[in-house]
């Protein structure tokens, strides 16, 4: 009994240390406008810039699949009121342009990421 749980711990830390290997992200920080990024990580590359009218945060730019891998390439935006949405480009050479708006905030976590 205590070897088939051992066996069974180090299967899911294997399992979880794999499935943590498959997704890669881009570093992320708050930024606020104006700014931009242009971030590249193994199968995804991106582009954006945050501007900021009145009282709202626009993030826009595009994000791009570069690897034929079966993963997506995701930017994540997460504004600093709480809102949050993204973007996707699926399928090697894929370009996904995107316009997000956040009222009543300045800032935002703005991420590159591939997930399958």
């Amino acid at each position: 009994m205590r070897l088939r749980k051992t066996l069974v711990s180090a299967l899911s830390a294997t399992t979880l240390a794999a499935g943590l290997a498959l997704t890669a992200a881009g570093p992320a920080s708050a930024a606020s406008c104006p700014s931009s990024a242009s971030p590249v990580i193994p199968g995804a590359k991106a582009h954006w810039t945050l501007s900021c009218s009145g009282n709202t945060l626009k993030v826009y730019g595009w994000v791009e699949d570069t690897r034929a891998d079966g993963d997506c390439a995701f930017v994540f935006a997460h504004a600093g009121n709480g809102g949050h949405d993204s973007a996707d480009a699926c399928g090697w050479g894929a370009r996904t342009n995107f316009d997000m708006a956040f009222p009543r905030t300045k800032t935002a976590e703005v991420r590159l990421q591939l997930e399958n």
